[in-house]
C-alpha cells in the first residue's frame, strides 16, 4: 500500500513538472504527456480506492 501511494505521489509530480515544462516552453507534447500521465493515475487511484471500499464491505 505504501509503494502505491508512494507511485501515486510520483506519477502526480511527474504531471506537475511536465505542465511546468509546457508552460515555460510553450510545446504542446509535454502539456499532452502531462494530461496522459495525470489521466492515468488518476484512474489507477479510483481503481485503488474502490477495490479498498469494496474490501471493507464484503
Amino acid at each position: 500500500m505504501l509503494v502505491f501511494r508512494w507511485a501515486i505521489l510520483l506519477l502526480l509530480f511527474a504531471a506537475g513538472v511536465s505542465f511546468a515544462f509546457y508552460a515555460g516552453t510553450g510545446e504542446v507534447r509535454f502539456k499532452r504527456f502531462g494530461l496522459v500521465v495525470l489521466k492515468w493515475t488518476l484512474l489507477a487511484g479510483f481503481g485503488f480506492f474502490l477495490v479498498l471500499i469494496l474490501e471493507r464491505l464484503s
